[in-house]
């Protein structure tokens, strides 16, 4: 059981920064292998109807999340959609397995992904004030990293998420601070240069 509450954590937390990537993973890992086995009605997210549904919005998220000024729309439309892809996630990984009752396994991943993406929201806010809107796309970089390390280790390896669930986090704090402060040398490269 408790591989799989570590497992559900870890997309929970990973659909609070992207919806769809987590739902993407999970999908492809049932209908690809034996590590994950979706039971009814979460299968569908691994027929091919559901593959090809979250492979074709999925562009729309990575996309639009690294465009300047489009990302806080992007967010915006995604405190609706976050949470409840954190619910599902949750919800599928505990279909497996009848010990957690698959309504406390929903809501304990609507809680998590809103608290995430709450956090994003406003982390992403201050650091596209802060650099005009270029640091966006390198912690939407970012971001896709952390969220691809835990939701594969989420699916294959649940016990790493005690150390990449705050690893990850902590890795987007600290660069976060670093964009919004004007510390990330990545950023000072980009910006041009003003004239003494």
């Amino acid at each position: 059981m408790f591989p799989m509450v570590l497992g559900g954590v870890g997309l929970a937390v990973s659909t609070g920064l992207n919806a769809y990537l987590p739902l993407l993973i999970i999908a492809l890992a049932d209908r690809m292998g034996s590590a994950v086995d979706l039971k009814s009605p979460f299968d569908w997210l691994s027929s091919p109807a559901g593959i090809i549904v979250l492979m074709l919005i999925l562009p729309l998220e990575l996309i639009g999340d690294k465009v300047p000024r489009l990302d806080r729309y992007n967010d915006l439309v995604h405190s609706v959609i976050r949470p409840l892809a954190g619910a599902m996630a949750f919800a599928a990984i505990a279909s497996q397995d009848d010990f957690l009752n698959p309504w406390l396994a929903a809501g304990l991943g609507l809680i998590v992904a809103a608290l995430v993406h709450a956090w994003k929201m406003r982390s992403r806010a201050a650091v596209s004030s802060a650099t005009a809107g270029l640091g966006s796309p390198f912690a939407s970089v970012l971001e896709d990293a952390v969220v691809i390390a835990v939701s594969l280790c989420s699916v294959f390896l649940p016990w790493a998420n005690l150390a990449a669930v705050p690893l990850g986090l902590a890795a987007l704090q600290r660069s976060y601070r670093r964009m919004s402060t004007g510390e990330s040398r990545t950023i000072r490269a980009f910006q041009p240069r003003t004239r003494t």
